[in-house]
């Protein structure tokens, strides 16, 4: 994928524990377009990857505008990120959308839990200058941790704005069930947040009869796996024939690049999708966070970072 260099513009404190950065192109000139729910890789020193969502209005071509949340727990990303500096380059890739809006869709419900805010405001700002009809949500652990919460109350959206806070009164606590109750004809459902939240707001949406193409979702990171009982299978390359053994304590991934044969990948957690690779025979075990339930029951593709077999072999369009 293409890389451009850009230069922080403009690094700013949104919230607790919460930076954005303002990136602009460094010749000065226009940026790739984007749609709201796009995210770009950044290519960080050492060789780290990361994925961010564009939050500014998909509108602007003089900048894109990212926000990071500093990890306690971080794999070295979001400390990276935040010791950047104004004035600092870095590249980046052209913006990439597995979170785009319905086209078809009559009203659009909008959820964002802390940090996830952050592809739901360029949505916001898309349907806002489109005339859509829209509501929004978004819920975080207390007021000083809410990135953006002055550009939202400033907006031209801001009547459809709710803003949900743990440490709040109870009754402006988001009642999700009572939300997500009674789906109107051609609503579309996006939520992005903490996986717990997410999970919370799609169990609830499903149990009231949404259907499942009416959901739309991103996980910012994977969930945790354990590898106890993993066992080593094959894997075998279409276009030669040739038969790759995968360690039990081995991904896909490193077992395909021992031998060679380079797949891109960028988050390694099965959240961005990069690396899906066709099955033409055999059996994925499904870890990722990226396919939909539909998309796994098909078995014709996975994501090889972290997914696994369970099937002796695997015969992949490689």
């Amino acid at each position: 994928m293409t890389k451009q260099r850009v230069r922080i513009a403009r690094k700013t404190i949104e919230a607790q524990d919460i930076c954005s950065f303002e990136l602009v192109a460094d010749d000065g000139g226009a940026l790739p377009p984007f749609g709201a729910g796009a995210h770009i890789d950044v290519h960080l020193d050492g060789g780290l990857v990361r994925q961010y969502s564009l939050c500014n209005d998909p509108r602007e071509r003089h900048r894109y505008l990212i926000a990071v949340l500093r990890e306690p727990a971080s794999r070295g990303g979001s400390a990276a990120m935040h010791a950047l500096r104004e004035g600092q380059e870095i590249e980046i890739s052209e913006p990439r959308n597995h979170f785009a809006l319905a086209r078809d869709a009559r009203s659009h419900l909008l959820l964002a839990g802390g940090i996830g805010i952050t592809p739901i405001l360029a949505m916001a700002e898309q349907l806002m200058a489109e005339g859509a009809a829209f509501e929004m949500h978004c819920c975080t652990r207390s007021a000083d941790r809410t990135a953006f919460a002055q550009r939202m109350r400033a907006s031209a959206f801001a009547p459809l704005v709710r803003f949900h806070h743990d440490d709040g009164p109870v009754a402006q606590k988001l009642d999700i069930a009572a939300l997500v109750a009674a789906p109107e004809p051609g609503m579309h459902l996006y939520v992005c947040g903490p996986a717990g939240f997410m999970e919370a707001v799609l169990s609830a949406a499903r149990s009231a009869g949404w259907v499942e193409l009416a959901l739309h979702r991103e996980y910012f990171a994977g969930t945790a796996t354990t590898s106890d009982g993993d066992g080593a299978f094959d894997v075998q390359l279409a276009s030669s024939g040739a038969l790759i053994r995968v360690a039990a304590d081995q991904s896909v991934v490193a077992a395909l690049a021992a031998a060679g044969v380079q797949v891109p990948v960028s988050c390694e957690q099965g959240v961005c999708g990069t690396c899906m690779t066709r099955v033409l025979d055999g059996t994925p075990e499904h870890r990722d966070l990226f396919l939909t339930d539909d998309e796994r029951a098909r078995g014709d593709c996975f994501t090889p970072c972290c997914s696994r077999a369970l099937s002796p072999r695997l015969v992949l369009d490689l």
